[in-house]
């Protein structure tokens, strides 16, 4: 997910079957009588599955190619301390036949998109202890980001202009929820910088018959303020109890559970601003969101 305006960026090349194979047979040639597959396309990938066991992360195009660059570096030291699995790479890939980008053999990872597919409310307890394990002190040279993580003070501009934007087509902004916002604003960071995941929405989480499978998209994980990824809470749990559950046991100041709530503000803002424009899931999500933040409220 970006902050910017929704549709897919255009791509800086054209990545076609025959780039990929040609790829493939000169640099994972194990690989070559495999069936491949287009199984997604995002902002910055494209994701090609290689028979049953793997798939090609591709940029599309040049920032891409740094997010991309993160997770080769850093998951490879960070997945082995985390309770569910994440892309880390396998293979890391050159540069070859017209295409420019680095790119990634990752193993497939089994599941349907938490936006399609929510997780029970049972998941609860994973969730937590999931983001528990993931927010630890990270090394020095762990990459910054400062779009994820950041002081919430720095979101309020945009925040306040979607919010004017979509305020004449939603009834989810009362009182309350600005209040809330307005709380989060002031709340301090009392917490020392972590390590995030950085994007943890529901298109970036899979599920498996109602259970958390995977967690995936890592380029903009980075250091900084954890309140960040606790958002995903309101994004991912429709149960209230559910939410409290996860909350309790993840263990969380007043502070930084009022900043939390802020950066789901944040994200459902967002979601629904840019959703409402050309993207029913986007919309479908941001609604869910703000309503959650609504009824905890």
């Amino acid at each position: 997910m970006t902050d910017e305006a929704p549709g897919l960026p255009p791509a800086e090349v054209e990545i076609d079957l025959e780039m990929i194979r040609s790829l493939i047979m000169s640099q994972l040639p194990d690989l070559k009588d495999l069936p491949t597959q287009l199984a997604g396309e995002g902002w910055d990938n494209m994701m090609i599955r290689i028979g049953d066991a793997h798939a090609l992360r591709m940029p599309r195009h040049a920032h891409g190619e740094q997010l991309l660059k993160n997770e080769q570096d850093w998951l490879p030291q960070l997945a082995p301390i985390l309770p569910l699995p994440v892309p880390e790479p396998v293979f890391i890939g050159t540069p070859g036949f017209g295409y420019p980008f680095t790119w990634s053999l990752v193993r497939w990872l089994p599941g349907d998109v938490a936006a399609l597919s929510p997780p029970m409310p049972s998941e609860a307890g994973t969730l937590a202890a999931f983001l528990r394990a993931l927010h630890v002190a990270a090394p020095q040279g762990a990459p910054k980001n400062d779009a994820r993580g950041c002081p919430l003070i720095h979101k309020q501009e945009d925040t306040e202009r979607r919010m004017a934007n979509i305020s004449h087509r939603t009834d989810l902004l009362t009182p309350k929820l600005r209040d809330l916002w307005h709380r989060a604003l002031a709340a301090p960071i009392d917490v020392s910088p972590l390590w995030l995941a950085g994007d943890i929405h529901p298109q970036n989480v899979l599920v498996e018959k109602g259970r958390f499978s995977a967690f995936i998209d890592w380029g903009d994980m980075c250091t900084g303020d954890c309140a960040s990824d606790l958002a995903s809470i309101w994004m991912l749990f429709e149960d209230m109890a559910a939410r409290a559950r996860v909350i309790e046991a993840y263990g969380m100041s007043e502070a930084t559970l009022l900043r939390a709530k802020g950066w789901a503000i944040f994200y459902g803002v967002i979601l629904l601003e840019t959703g409402l424009r050309d993207d029913p899931l986007h919309a479908k999500t941001g609604e869910a969101t703000l309503r959650r933040l609504n009824a905890d409220a």
